[in-house]
């Protein structure tokens, strides 16, 4: 997207975001795992792991595991009349490499193809509405204990999470980290980790651990980080809005840490039997706490409109076939399958800018002429074509108290969810200031006549509304923005656009706004 975020000297959060923004979040999930089997196989072969670790052993496994996960997610598709999502099966592939034993046994190898198998189908039979209600890999690891107890299996193949090793936990460290950084999930990755984490040692220490003892027991023996970073933040299965995320975490972590902490008061805790708290099932009453939350539903959009509002930036315009409910300033997750899809993959998110309504809702974005697959496949589609969007979510929205005052701060492409917001919110005390990299992306001229806006660019567009205050500078600051609004002590900031220009200005205006909100268009 083009926010004049080449004009800024990039700091390191601007440059560790403008890194990962060129990956989907499916793709870095996906280069991340691999990453740690590649790490795996390293240690392995220079002797770090012994038995059952075995060069041999884990590349049969990882193969089974590949090859069961990607052909029953073709199958569970066409059944379901559905397009597979290709990258999600081999991502649950690669998360089930990690939690089970690696193995050469013919049996072995069996049952840990079925747990591929019953990941994939749980996405389809156990689904609401079009959307997978429980982590995939985590129902296949939970699915699988009970089926071969129900065929009587004397040695069970179980989920060890041997992941949770204290060699490979620098690098699962720096993996999550970098997943949760991308997806903005950074907060609910430390709930989680904190909170189990201080469960679990105070379990330790009722045992007799020393403190340092149970500090490295529970860093090196419990998979907390990984699960964080890697499962919990799946975006399908979190409810929309950021505080309830944090609750999931919480129960989550309090789950997790359930069969230790709970030495602190018995020493013989009830037996659950299949239920009994593992980290897989720890994840699925995660799962359900979700659910419970928000159900979640896939909806169906159908082209109705698609227009140029400049020579690069379209809006598009939907009619979802079912009622959906959004707040101004959320975004939606599209899926849109096609031919030879590049490395940004299939599905995107998207700031909603039309203002709620129970069938419409309008997005828009920049196609610039080298532009991925996925931007040059959307905007090719036919009026009455039908993209598939996986809800709605986020919390960049505005105060419900109308009568705070606002500065709305976007750079670019960033203007959508405000759009969404001025659309709906017509009566509210607000200063718009518009940053573009020149004069041919201004659009929304005339429907934003009636907002004080300040619009920072290079040049002068041709025509501008009377209302508005043109200032030609070559990218925003916040050193511009207070001297163009005077007015910051007592107004509540909102800021949309790329990293670069995000962090350029959310400093500066932190100590002169009421409060600050961020809303990021990483990896547009």
């Amino acid at each position: 997207m083009s926010a004049m975020s080449t004009s800024l000297v990039a700091g390191p959060r601007a440059f560790v975001d403008g890194v990962l923004g060129r990956f989907t979040m499916y793709r870095l999930v996906t280069l991340t795992l691999v990453a740690l089997v590649v790490v795996m196989l390293a240690f392995t072969a220079g002797g770090t792991f012994t038995d059952p670790f075995t060069v041999k052993a884990e590349l049969a496994t990882l193969a089974v595991l590949l090859v069961a996960s990607y052909v029953s997610s073709r199958a569970f598709a066409t059944i379901w009349r559905t397009v597979p999502h290709t990258e999600s099966s081999i991502i649950t592939a690669l998360l089930l490499f990690f939690l089970f034993w690696p193995s050469t046994s013919g049996a072995d190898l069996g049952w840990l193809a079925v747990t591929a198998v019953l990941a994939n189908a749980s996405k389809y039979v156990l689904a609401w509405r079009g959307r997978h209600v429980f982590n995939p890999a985590a129902a296949g690891a939970f699915l699988v204990i009970v089926l071969q107890d129900v065929f009587g299996r004397d040695l069970p193949i179980n989920a060890t999470w041997w992941i949770a090793a204290e060699q490979l936990l620098p690098f699962v460290v720096v993996g999550a980290v970098l997943v949760l950084w991308r997806t903005r999930r950074l907060d609910i990755g430390v709930v989680f980790v904190v909170l189990a984490a201080v469960l679990v040692m105070i379990g330790l220490l009722s045992l007799d651990q020393s403190f340092g003892q149970a500090l490295r027991t529970t860093a090196y023996s419990f998979p907390i980080v990984f699960l964080a970073g890697f499962m919990l933040s799946e975006p399908l299965t979190l409810p929309p809005r950021r505080r309830q995320q944090l609750i999931v975490a919480a129960v989550t972590a309090a789950v997790f840490a359930y069969p230790t902490f709970v030495s602190t008061f018995t020493d013989s805790p009830p037996d659950f039997g299949w239920f009994r708290p593992t980290p897989e099932l720890a994840l699925l009453v995660g799962n359900l706490v979700a659910f419970a939350f928000a159900r979640r539903r896939g909806l169906v959009l159908e082209l109705q409109d698609s227009r140029k509002v400049s020579p690069d930036t379209h809006e598009l315009t939907f009619r979802a076939t079912k009622p959906l409910s959004f707040v101004p300033g959320q975004y939606v997750e599209l899926t849109v399958p096609h031919r030879k899809a590049d490395g940004r993959g299939i599905r995107r998110v998207f700031s909603i800018s039309s203002p709620p309504d129970d069938r419409n809702v309008s997005l828009v974005l920049r196609v610039p002429d080298v532009s991925s697959s996925f931007k040059r496949e959307i905007v090719s589609l036919e009026r009455g074509s039908s993209v598939r969007a996986t809800g709605v979510g986020g919390d960049f929205v505005l105060p419900s108290d109308a009568g705070i005052p606002l500065l709305l701060v976007a750079g670019g492409i960033g203007i959508t969810p405000f759009l969404s917001q001025l659309r709906h919110h017509v009566d509210r005390d607000v200063v718009l200031v518009y940053g573009a990299a020149s004069p041919a992306e201004v659009a929304w001229t005339q429907e934003l006549a009636a907002v004080r806006v300040v619009l920072v660019a290079p040049a002068r567009p041709e025509t501008l509304p009377p209302s508005w205050t043109y200032v030609q500078a070559p990218f925003l600051s916040a050193d511009l923005i207070a001297e163009a609004v005077p007015d910051l002590a007592g107004r509540e900031a909102f800021i949309s656009g790329p990293p670069a220009m995000v962090n350029a200005v959310r400093g500066g205006l932190a100590s002169r706004c009421k409060r600050i909100h961020t809303d990021y268009f990483t990896g547009y």
